[in-house]
C-alpha cells in the first residue's frame, strides 16, 4: 500500500478537473492505496472567474477526504501547505496543472514538498500552453513544471507543448480515461422526458463551458446552412441543445442566434449542469459535437464514450487521434460548411453506424492505465532525481 495525494480541485468546486480528481482518488483506494485530495480554499479570485459560481450544490463523495486548504493568491499559505505536505511524506503527489496562474501557488507549494526526499511528485498537465494568453504564462508554467519529477498528458499537442519546456524528465501520453462516475445510462426518451424536451426528432448536443476557443459561434453558423440545405426535406432538421455555462458574454450568442434566424433550431440550457443531470444531457442527444478551433483533450470525448455517444468533432489538437473518422464518429475542419456536411453526413449513416465501433474504441480509456502509468512514471523518478 502507499500513500498518494492528489493536489487539484474538488468538492465542494465543480467541474470537470474536481470530477476527474475524485474518480481518480477512487481507483486508487480500490486498489488498495491510501489517497487523500489537498484542494482549494481559494482557486480563483471572483474577479477572474467567468462563471457564476465555483462551488457545486451535488453532495460530497462519499468515502473520499479532500481537505480544502489551498489559497491561490497567498504566499503566506504556499509556505503552510508546502511545510503540511513535506511532512506528510506522501509516497507520490499527483498534481494537476491547467492554467498558468496555478503556476506560482502550486511550484512553491511542491518545492517544499521535495525537500523530504522521499515523495515523487508526478503532474498530469491538462495544457501547458493555454487556450487564452495572459502575461506570465510562460514564467509562470516554467516555474511550476521545475518541481515536478516526471510528467502525464491526454494529448499529443500537450506533450509536444511540454516537451518546448522539459525536454529531459519522464513522461507518458495517457489517454482521458472514461468519465464512468454519472450513472449508467438512460433510454433517450426517458432523458428528454426527464429534461422536457420533445420526443421526437434529431438533437444534437454542445456539452459543457462556453468559450471562444470551443467554436459554439461556428457550430451555430453550421445550423444555418444546414437549415438552408434542408428547406423542403421531408427529414426532420436537428435541433442543437447547448448545455453549459457561458463563461463569457452571452449576448453575441443570442444576438447571432438571432440574426442567422435559427431561434427554432436551438434549445438553451444555459445554466451550470450538476453532475446528477449530465447523463441525462448526453443521452436525450443523437450525438455530441465539438467544434473547437483549437483543443488538446476534451474532458467531453471521454464522456460520450461512456454514454456511447456518436462524436463530430474538428480536425484540431488531440481530438482526432481520439475519435476515428467513420468509426467513433466524424471529423470535419473547423469552419461551418465543413462541419454543417458532417453533421449531414452523420444522420445519413446513422448512430447504429458507429456503436459497434464505440463500444471497441472505449476500451483504451480505463482509470487503471492511468494508475499504472503514475506507478510507472513515480518508479522511473526515483532514479533520476538528484
Amino acid at each position: 500500500m502507499q500513500k498518494i495525494i492528489i493536489i487539484g480541485p474538488a468538492h465542494p468546486l465543480r467541474g470537470g478537473l474536481a470530477t476527474f480528481d475524485q474518480r481518480l482518488a477512487k481507483e486508487f483506494i480500490d486498489g488498495g492505496d491510501e489517497c487523500l485530495i489537498y484542494s482549494f480554499s481559494l482557486q480563483y479570485p471572483s474577479f477572474l472567474f467567468p462563471g457564476k459560481t465555483q462551488y457545486s450544490t451535488d453532495p460530497a463523495p462519499k468515502d473520499l477526504k479532500i481537505f480544502s486548504v489551498i489559497n491561490s493568491i497567498n504566499p503566506l499559505n504556499w509556505i503552510k501547505i508546502g511545510v503540511l505536505l513535506k511532512k506528510e511524506r506522501a509516497d507520490i503527489i499527483v498534481v494537476r496543472f491547467w492554467i498558468p496562474f496555478m503556476g506560482p501557488a502550486l511550484g512553491s507549494i511542491l518545492r517544499r514538498v521535495r525537500k523530504n526526499k522521499h515523495t515523487r511528485i508526478i503532474c498530469i498537465a491538462d495544457n501547458v500552453i493555454p487556450h487564452e494568453h495572459r502575461p506570465g504564462d510562460t514564467g509562470f508554467t516554467r516555474y511550476f513544471l521545475k518541481s515536478c519529477d516526471a510528467f502525464i498528458t491526454m494529448s499529443a499537442k500537450v506533450m509536444d507543448d511540454l516537451r518546448k519546456f522539459q525536454k529531459d524528465k519522464p513522461a507518458l501520453l495517457v489517454q482521458h480515461p472514461l468519465y464512468d462516475n454519472f450513472g449508467l445510462p438512460v433510454s433517450r426518451s426517458a432523458a428528454r422526458e426527464k429534461l422536457n424536451l420533445n420526443d421526437e426528432g434529431p438533437i444534437i448536443l454542445f456539452f459543457g463551458f462556453i468559450r471562444k476557443y470551443k467554436g459554439l459561434d461556428i457550430l451555430l453558423n453550421a445550423i444555418k446552412i444546414i437549415k438552408e440545405k434542408m428547406k423542403g426535406s421531408e427529414v426532420n432538421m436537428p435541433k442543437l441543445l447547448i448545455a453549459g455555462e457561458f463563461y463569457e458574454d452571452e449576448k453575441p450568442y443570442l444576438e447571432q442566434i438571432e440574426k442567422l434566424e435559427i431561434g427554432d433550431n436551438i434549445i438553451l440550457r444555459t445554466n451550470f449542469i450538476p453532475d446528477s443531470e449530465v447523463k441525462y444531457y448526453v443521452c436525450a442527444a443523437d450525438a455530441v459535437v465539438q467544434p473547437y478551433r483549437n483543443a488538446t483533450q476534451s474532458g467531453v470525448t471521454p464522456l460520450a464514450y461512456h454514454f456511447e455517444k456518436p462524436m463530430l468533432v474538428t480536425n484540431v489538437g488531440g481530438l482526432p487521434s481520439l475519435v476515428p473518422h467513420e468509426k467513433a464518429g466524424l471529423v470535419a475542419e473547423p469552419n461551418a460548411n465543413s462541419i454543417a456536411d458532417a453533421i449531414i453526413r452523420f444522420f445519413q449513416l446513422g448512430e447504429n453506424y458507429f456503436l459497434p465501433h464505440l463500444r471497441n474504441e472505449k476500451q483504451k480509456y480505463s482509470w487503471l492505465n492511468m494508475v499504472n502509468a503514475i506507478r510507472e512514471l513515480s518508479d522511473s523518478s526515483k532514479m533520476g532525481r538528484n
